[in-house]
């Protein structure tokens, strides 16, 4: 499991795609959304080595209710076995790192919605005869587009950084005796 070093190497079966590399191993913490999207991966990897036991208790419990535990208790085992196999750290970390893969495609994907969005807007303004955006909006709107994935978050631009020495010469954090 090769971690990309810099965002110009390109995936060896990408077919020349441009990668932005994976932040670190264990990278700053996700939102909960994306920590979904990796689940969703990972819940789909686990699943894909296990089709043909999931196809068979499938097609075992079709067309039945309360006796699916009773009759279909071997392909159930059988079901639940490959998947605890399959279900482990390394398949987690495979599915977080295919997720930092397809940043670049999320990014893409996310512009071509955002130009769409504003071609249909600038089209209804027009039919509608409404007044159209400022410029000063619709820039704000592409440089944020352009921002691209938080990943652990930003730091303020204004904020102070607190050092051992401010605690220490009394900013009221003690009991004030």
């Amino acid at each position: 499991m090769a971690v990309e070093s810099s965002a110009g190497e390109s995936n060896s079966g990408g077919g020349g795609q441009e990668r932005l590399p994976m932040p670190s191993r264990n990278p700053l913490p996700l939102s909960a959304s994306q920590e979904a999207q990796i689940r969703d991966i990972y819940y789909a990897r686990v699943r894909s080595f296990c089709t043909d036991e999931i196809k068979a208790f499938a097609a075992c419990a079709l067309g039945r209710t309360f006796s699916v535990p009773f009759a279909c208790r071997e392909p159930h085992r059988a079901m639940n076995n490959c998947m605890k196999i399959h279900a482990n750290q390394k398949e987690q970390d495979a599915a977080r790192e295919e997720w930092f893969s397809q940043r670049m495609e999320r990014q893409l994907e996310r512009e071509r919605k955002a130009r769409r969005k504003a071609e249909q807007e600038a089209f209804l303004r027009e039919w509608w005869g409404l007044p159209e955006k400022d410029r000063e909006s619709a820039q704000r709107e592409m440089e944020k587009l352009r921002m691209g994935e938080r990943i652990g978050g930003f730091t303020s631009a204004n904020r102070t950084k607190r050092t051992e020495g401010s605690r220490e010469k009394g900013d009221g954090g003690g009991s004030g005796r």
